[in-house]
């Protein structure tokens, strides 16, 4: 494996770390990025019957499904399966140890 191959895994493998941090996380996350587009008639009917809060939480919910796949895709592409994955994760702490 070359050098730019190891960084690419190695900075995919952090982006899945820290999104499986994220959606273990019952708190909200630190970080927000506006302005999020959504449909505005769902975010106009599910605040006018259940509030701003129910919204804000479809939403939220809404995202970690997005983020779920997305991440799927991404682990799919970077190491394809587990035993790929703990390879690269073995050579990481071998290149951490040198």
């Amino acid at each position: 494996m070359d050098e730019q191959e190891y960084r690419r895994k190695y900075t995919n493998l952090r982006i899945l770390k820290s999104v499986q941090d994220y959606l273990k996380s019952d708190t909200d996350s630190p970080t927000a990025l506006y302005p999020l587009r959504v449909p505005d008639d769902l975010l106009y009917q599910v605040v006018r019957e259940k509030g701003s809060e129910a919204a804000d939480k479809l939403l939220h919910h809404i995202f970690k499904m997005g983020l779920t796949a997305w991440s799927e895709k991404l682990y799919n592409e970077a190491f394809g399966s587990e035993k790929n994955l703990e390879a690269f994760i073995e050579l990481v702490k071998k290149r951490t140890k040198e």
